[in-house]
């Protein structure tokens, strides 16, 4: 089942990361034929079992691989480089997981806004982003209780630090029509079997996805300070910096990195959109992202969008040996404050 490992306990001693070569905690690499086999999911919840049933029919098979690795925070660089990211691009929409074009040297990666115990409501009753991309990809709920089973930790947050985590080639089984069905959030869980089913597009052959899941802070209240600020710039930093990092294994030429992000913890954790949006803004330039997605939902979510790019260009301005701690403290002075959930 797994392809690659060491021994358990050399994988949880292999915390120790260089400032220059940054390495993973733990690496892993799981057929997920067998993984799927070997750690079945267990999903309570009636609605997800059909989505579960039509994306992974008896019988079904695979011969893909998944590499898992999860990271420590890195620290912020003490300068921001001497050139912004590459290009930075809206759509308004949700994540569409696109194939890459043939031929092109570009990886995508998508966010997953993760849970600090990561993949936890696979499930459950609960369905918004985390939990979409978790039953279009019934791998990822099996990679959890896989990592349950060999006591390794899923969590993307550890003593307070954020230890983000990256999945290469999770098979997307199937797609789910949230808009047409208004099934987002709690809606699902009411929603009728005939209709989820309406809903549920299987996909075969099914594509694969590359995953950053990293969790928001949650719970805040009145103005951002500049220590929440700084937490979020470390936990999508090293969120990005990784998948960078990993995309530079694969064989082949140095490809383009590609990150679709959007409204990362502006859901149920309560985040400020602008804010939230601006911050990852950075931390992608500071990783060296070549390019970032970002999906905007809808004409709300682009405004949002639009004024933390021209934010963020305001603050970045006269880049040339412009240290990081400044422009986190520019930011700061902003006055950003902290939303409400949305109860989904």
């Amino acid at each position: 089942m797994i392809i690659k490992s060491n021994r358990l306990a050399k994988l949880k001693g292999e915390a120790k990361i260089s400032e220059t070569h940054p390495k993973p905690i733990c690496r892993l690499v799981f057929e997920i034929g067998k993984l799927m086999e070997d750690y079945p999911p267990e999903i309570r919840d009636r609605n997800k079992k059909i989505v579960f049933e039509m994306a992974w029919l008896p019988g079904t098979t695979s011969d893909g691989r998944l590499i898992f690795t999860r990271w420590k925070a890195m620290e912020l660089p003490e300068f921001f480089p001497p050139e912004p990211v590459a290009d930075i691009e809206f759509r308004e929409d949700g994540f569409q997981y696109e194939p890459a074009p043939q031929g092109g040297q570009a990886l995508e990666w998508y966010l997953n806004f993760a849970d600090p115990h990561l993949f936890a409501a696979y499930g459950g009753p609960l369905m918004a982003q985390d939990e979409i991309q978790m039953a279009e990809h019934p791998c990822l709920a099996a990679l959890r209780e896989a990592l349950v089973s060999l006591d390794l930790p899923a969590l993307t947050v550890e003593d307070g630090e954020p230890t983000p985590v990256l999945v290469m080639g999770a098979e997307r089984r199937c797609a789910l029509d949230f808009e047409t069905y208004n099934l987002y959030g709690n809606n699902f869980a009411r929603a009728k079997a005939e209709v989820v089913r309406k809903a549920t597009r299987a996909l075969n052959p099914p594509s694969k996805t590359n995953i950053i899941a990293m969790a928001a802070p949650m719970g805040g209240y009145g103005r951002y300070s500049l220590e929440e600020i700084i937490y979020i710039v470390k936990t999508a930093y090293t969120g990005f910096r990784a998948a960078h990092l990993e995309s530079a294994r694969q064989p082949g030429k140095s490809p383009e990195v590609v990150v679709h992000p959007g409204f990362w913890g502006c859901g149920v954790f309560g985040g400020n959109k602008v804010l939230m949006t601006m911050l990852q803004f950075l931390a992608a330039d500071l990783a060296g992202v070549d390019k970032l997605v970002f999906h905007t939902l809808n004409p709300q979510g682009t405004e949002a969008f639009s004024r933390a790019k021209n934010l963020y260009e305001e603050i970045a301005a006269g880049r040339e040996k412009l240290k990081v701690d400044k422009v986190l403290h520019r930011v700061e002075e902003l006055g950003f404050e902290w939303g409400v959930g949305d109860g989904n």
